[in-house]
């Protein structure tokens, strides 16, 4: 199946040009630390989104741990209210903008060339300059727990009047850290598009790629879309604050309600900016290890953009208690149930690559079917969510936080660490190790499950989010969630020690790491060399 996109008879010796001239230059480049900060290499600035994607993680992680070991038992045991609030937002923060974007930005630095037989990125000096935001921005965040007032304190949603009125004097430094990631986000996404648009190799026509490549495509436009959003309803909280404007002050003539249609209309693409990428990730998996091509290619296709389309009209799903007019709270409900068909579409195509295949469970086979599974689990959650009036019911319960973890840990994160597994022989050289990868993944699937799983009926028999006592009613589904908690979070050690020992070394894989494999990153050697396709590689089309 191929479009009809005119050839590009230019492509081949501009890219030949470009891979030859990054070469001399890198190879009179700097050395040591002076070589990270200024490389503009697609894989070394991949590898840099990747380490402090990891670095995020735990950080983000460590202040769930302070969250879980609050609520192991009612009472206060540990930590006061407000520094217990001050966790959950950062938790949220770090988690949302500072792991799971840049894991996905990083993969996409390693893999988008690679699969389109690119040199590099299109914009190479661009790409630096997007990911040194991201340590300025972290920094400048991280450092508000040691402020005057401490951290930010009103959830990762940072509703107004809480974050205008009431929040603390650190919420600035917050805004503008937000505003740094923003900007990386906005020029990563540009970087990515430019790239795929322009440099794929000759004869590569847009429904021959990869579909990792087009749920990045989607994805990038998305951002474009909507991280403006994010940065003026976050510049109105700035002068709010600190201009004595009335955006959101009731008091003033403004309305709380407005920043909740702002914020969720960027939320909840971005929701979809956290998943599509992850998706395409599974698309890549599972016909490998399956040994069959992908089941429905196109409607795969089709399915991504419809999803983003739709995610622009469903924004108001998370606002049905705030008094909306009834069509409005109809036409939200049946929009977001709407954006169940493509998201089935997926989950069907998925099954039907693995009926009948010869299936092999390689670590990332494993992650990428746990995905499969509990991200459905998170989607019939968010389909009972989308159902207005038993929402009234289950809004700002842990029924909601279940939800959104199911879909963003065995979701998104379970892609993340499917695609890492999955490329660590072509980054490395050799295979990661298995006995310690089957032990990371079915730590880390009970994990989840125990951590989650019972918050749906925590959440169900009343229990709000955000709080740090509750009743003793709700003390045995705390006490399992934080204990599934601290197993999830410590066999993360493992994901840590498979990649540490893979870098060292272990079992060498060839050019074709994995049987079923197909795409373009297969044909060059493992370890994928420093500077790749200086001259296109030859593409046979018609592979789907």
């Amino acid at each position: 199946m191929a479009s009809h996109l005119p050839p590009r008879p230019t492509a081949q010796h501009s890219q030949a040009d470009a891979g030859g001239m990054a070469a001399d230059e890198h190879h009179h480049g700097p050395r040591g630390l002076k070589r990270w900060l200024l490389t503009t290499n697609h894989k070394e600035i991949g590898s840099l989104y990747l380490i402090f994607s990891l670095s995020m993680f735990f950080i983000g992680g460590i202040f769930a741990m302070v969250v879980r070991a609050e609520l192991f038992q009612p009472g206060l045991q540990l930590v006061q209210p407000e520094f217990f609030n001050q966790m959950t937002t950062m938790h949220g923060l770090i988690m949302v903008f500072g792991a799971v974007m840049p894991a996905f930005v990083g993969l996409a630095n390693w893999m988008v060339p690679l699969q389109i037989g690119a040199p590099d990125m299109a914009l190479p000096r661009l790409n630096n300059f997007s990911f040194w935001l991201l340590p300025v921005a972290f920094a400048l965040l991280l450092s508000t727990l040691v402020m005057p007032g401490g951290a930010p304190d009103f959830g990762w949603t940072f509703y107004a009047p809480l974050s205008t009125t009431y929040a603390p004097p650190s919420t600035t430094f917050f805004i503008f850290s937000l505003h740094l990631a923003g900007i990386s986000s906005i020029l990563g996404a540009i970087n990515i598009i430019a790239t795929i648009l322009n440099l794929r190799t000759p004869g590569m026509r847009m429904m021959d790629m990869s579909l990792f490549v087009w749920t990045w495509l989607i994805t990038a436009f998305l951002l474009i879309a909507v991280m403006p959003v994010l940065a003026g309803v976050i510049t109105m909280m700035l002068l709010d604050i600190n201009f004595g404007t009335s955006f959101f002050n009731a008091a003033g003539g403004g309305d709380p309600v407005l920043f909740q249609h702002l914020f969720w209309f960027f939320g909840h693409p971005e929701v979809y900016i956290m998943i599509l990428p992850a998706f395409g990730i599974v698309s890549v998996i599972i016909p490998t290890f399956a040994r069959k091509r992908l089941f429905g290619y196109a409607s795969m296709v089709y399915a991504t953009a419809s999803i983003a389309i739709l995610s622009f009209l469903v924004w108001a799903h998370h606002m049905f208690v705030v008094g909306l007019p009834l069509v409005a709270e109809l036409f939200f409900m049946y929009s977001t149930m709407l954006i169940a068909v493509p998201t089935g579409v997926k989950v069907f195509n998925w099954i039907t690559t693995l009926f009948r295949g010869s299936l092999t469970f390689e670590p990332p086979m494993l992650f990428a079917l746990a995905f499969v599974v509990l991200f459905t689990i998170g989607g019939f959650s968010g389909l009972m969510l989308a159902i207005s009036p038993a929402d009234f019911q289950y809004h700002d319960t842990y029924f909601v936080v279940a939800h959104f973890h199911y879909v963003l840990v065995p979701g998104a994160v379970f892609a993340i660490m499917a695609g890492v597994y999955y490329w660590l022989p072509k980054w490395t050289g050799h295979y990661p190790h298995t006995r310690l990868s089957q032990w990371h993944f079915w730590l880390s699937v009970i994990g989840v499950n125990l951590t989650f799983f019972p918050m749906h009926f925590a959440g169900l028999a009343g229990m709000p989010r955000r709080i740090p006592d509750y009743a003793l009613q709700f003390a045995d589904f705390n006490m399992i969630t934080s204990i599934g908690a601290f197993m999830f979070g410590i066999s993360q050690l493992l994901f840590v020690a498979v990649v540490v020992l893979c870098v060292r070394g272990g079992e060498k894989a060839p050019a074709k790491a994995w049987d079923g494999a197909e795409d373009l990153e297969w044909t060059v050697p493992s370890p994928a060399p420093l500077h790749t396709f200086e001259t296109p590689p030859r593409f046979e089309p018609d592979r789907h």
